[in-house]
């Protein structure tokens, strides 16, 4: 029966369009015999081809159907003898009229099934149209469909967010400038979303220039005291079976330094305690100071004799205070203060308020490679806990680039917190409205739960046969054969299942424009290498960036200058020891300093050294503090050379 009011276009199909008939059905499958009238191969306009879909006219619906497999059972063997040609159909869904005249809507799934006999046909247009562009409040295009260009591919964006999604796709696919295309899609139509990208090649930040929020590690702030004592001990020890009782040592002593950074807030703001130093665990995340965990320490060395029962804590001790020196962890341990910043650090990552940028950019670059998954963990675990404790009132989708290297398939590798972390949102996030989007080249390394969690899936081309078995076996989407096209797939391209998408598609993404190109081009050695490379300086560049990648990060002189005097004692006697520096003033082109301002009531500075405070984050300066000029600050670091040359250091 006709569906809508019938026009030029929309008018049921004449019976000479159809293109064979139904000879078996099963509960989602059908197999066609296809027309043959013995005059060789139909005409290429009819001729119906891999993934096409097809339509059977019941009683009351119209079933659809895509097609996952042709065959000829029977060659024939001269050429005047007819064929059988035999196409296998996997049922989908099916196009109803609407009540009361309104328009007619698609369901997935079918109640019901064509007959025996029943004639097939190419679904036209209009059944194409309101098959796959039904919701278009909720909907988003990201490009075309593969078996009709005019027809928009458009997703579901609460399906496809609220139940996880996966790109997937060998290197040189396209992979980025998929994730950009739907994450720009999104943000168009969602200028308010809460989105958070990991980014472990820095190649975003030019995708989303107009929306994107950049942290990196020169301006990331992620104090230590955020850690769950796993993510802790990671960094601070490595591997805990060598070294437990520097654990034990961290598991009794952190509990005691939140407490007493606790209760002198408490002293100094109101006299009284607020709250129980005894609940405090180490995970709490509450604010403590590493001078009162080394202090803490120094007391419990001081109590003992035997110095085979000195050693942990000697060790444990040094360790701190040399991550506190390296100006690669910053981040976690550099700034001069410790204050309660949580709210301002879960607003800035979680962009509330968004203030026009509904995307953080995390770059990971730059991170000592033995931290950047206890950094991922950590982002993780504060967006599940973050939309748990907000109760799904800020919904926040986190997407995780080369997801292969934080939730490996092997147990034997990855970070175990970081795992845990992800399969947490992947398998509960929901509930609460936080979303994971997986994106890796590398499906067969990946866990397969993580995998399985996500139920929407765009597959890009994949050669591996590994990668492709791996992909099938978590679809279980009627209309998998499309699967078989994977190896086949041209540039931006890809197989779309699940609940994002109206029905299993293939589809070819739009164009991004040039300023939203992710930047990850490749290299052009034809190009390059037809230019000679002569310039030495070029190398000494090279050689200046690779040192500070593993030193850290480029300091003024007058952060130098701190840095060695306090690292080698030589503190001017005149200045307070723990007096806060003072602040630079915030830039235009850094709105994060006007946003997220340290409070005036920081406070508990410990004795560190000196690191460049992270951009929109500095702290205040006490009263009647003079800046530093660039003049004193060479002055000083002359005379620290002399005093160090006089020393003999």
């Amino acid at each position: 029966m006709a569906l809508m009011s019938p026009t030029t276009e929309q008018t049921a199909p004449a019976a000479d369009v159809s293109i064979g008939r139904i000879v078996s059905v099963t509960g989602a499958k059908a197999i066609v015999l296809l027309d043959n009238d013995g005059r060789g191969p139909r005409e290429t306009a009819s001729r119906p081809d891999m993934g096409t879909l097809l339509a059977i006219e019941t009683s009351e619906t119209i079933v659809l159907a895509i097609i996952s497999a042709l065959s000829v059972p029977v060659p024939a063997q001269r050429e005047s003898d007819s064929e059988i040609w035999i196409a296998e159909l996997g049922l989908v869904g099916e196009l109803r009229q609407g009540s009361g005249g309104s328009p007619g809507y698609f369901n997935r799934g079918v109640t019901i099934y064509p007959g025996l006999g029943d004639r097939v046909r190419v679904a036209s247009k209009m059944e194409l149209n309101q098959a796959f562009c039904g919701d278009i409040e909720r909907s988003v295009r990201v490009g075309c469909l593969r078996q009709d260009n005019t027809i928009p591919a458009m997703v579901r964006v609460d399906d496809l967010l609220g139940k996880h999604f996966a790109v997937l796709g060998t290197t040189g696919t396209g992979k980025s400038c998929t994730t950009a295309l739907l994450l720009r899609s999104i943000l168009e139509k969602n200028p308010q979303a809460h989105i958070v990208l990991l980014d472990p090649h820095n190649e975003y930040a030019t995708a989303f220039p107009e929306w994107g929020e950049v942290i990196s590690p020169r301006n990331m702030q992620l104090p230590f005291w955020l850690l769950t004592f796993d993510e802790l001990i990671e960094v601070l020890i490595g591997d805990p079976a060598e070294r437990k009782q520097e654990i034990e040592i961290l598991q009794e002593l952190i509990p005691v330094a939140k407490g007493r950074y606790s209760a002198g807030r408490s002293k100094e703001s109101q006299g009284v305690r607020t709250r129980d130093s005894g609940r405090f665990t180490v995970d709490t995340p509450v604010p403590y100071r590493l001078s009162d965990l080394t202090s803490l320490i120094d007391e419990r060395m001081g109590k003992l004799e035997n110095k085979r029962d000195i050693a942990p804590y000697r060790n444990l001790k040094t360790r701190i205070e040399t991550l506190s020196l390296d100006p690669r962890y910053a981040f976690m341990f550099g700034s001069l203060t410790v204050y309660d910043g949580m709210a301002q650090i879960l607003g800035r990552i979680f962009r509330v308020p968004v203030e026009g940028k509904p995307i953080t950019i995390l770059e990971l670059t730059g991170l000592p490679t033995e931290i950047v998954n206890v950094v991922v963990s950590v982002l993780c675990r504060m967006t599940f806990d973050f939309a748990l404790w907000g109760e799904g009132k800020v919904p926040v989708t986190i997407v995780c680039e080369e997801a292969h290297r934080y939730v490996p398939a092997n147990p034997a590798l990855g970070f175990e917190p970081c795992k845990r972390a992800i399969a947490k949102i992947a398998k509960e996030g929901r509930k609460y409205g936080a979303s994971l989007a997986i994106v890796t080249q590398r499906p067969a390394e990946i866990d397969p739960t993580i995998l399985s969690q996500c139920n929407t899936v765009f597959a890009l081309r994949m050669s591996n046969d590994r990668d492709q078995e791996i992909v099938k076996s978590a679809i279980s989407d009627t209309g998998s054969g499309l699967l078989e096209f994977l190896s086949a797939l041209g540039q931006r391209e890809a197989i779309a299942f699940g609940d994002g998408v109206t029905l299993p598609v293939r589809i070819r993404f739009d164009d991004l424009p040039k300023h939203a190109m992710p930047r990850s081009s490749s290299a052009m050695f034809t190009t390059m290498w037809q230019q000679p490379s002569t310039d030495t300086g070029f190398l000494e560049q090279i050689v200046e960036k690779w040192r500070l990648s593993v030193s850290g990060s480029a300091a003024t002189e007058t952060s130098q200058t701190a840095l060695f005097a306090d690292a080698m004692g030589l503190t001017n006697s005149a200045e307070p020891a723990q007096a806060p520096r003072p602040a630079a003033p915030a830039t235009p082109a850094d709105p994060a300093a006007r946003r997220y301002p340290t409070p005036a009531g920081a406070e508990g500075a410990s004795q560190r050294p000196r690191v460049p405070e992270p951009a929109g984050y500095s702290q205040v300066a006490p009263a009647g503090a003079a800046p530093q000029q660039p003049a004193q600050a060479s002055n000083a670091l002359r005379n620290l050379r002399d005093r160090l040359n006089r020393s003999g250091r």
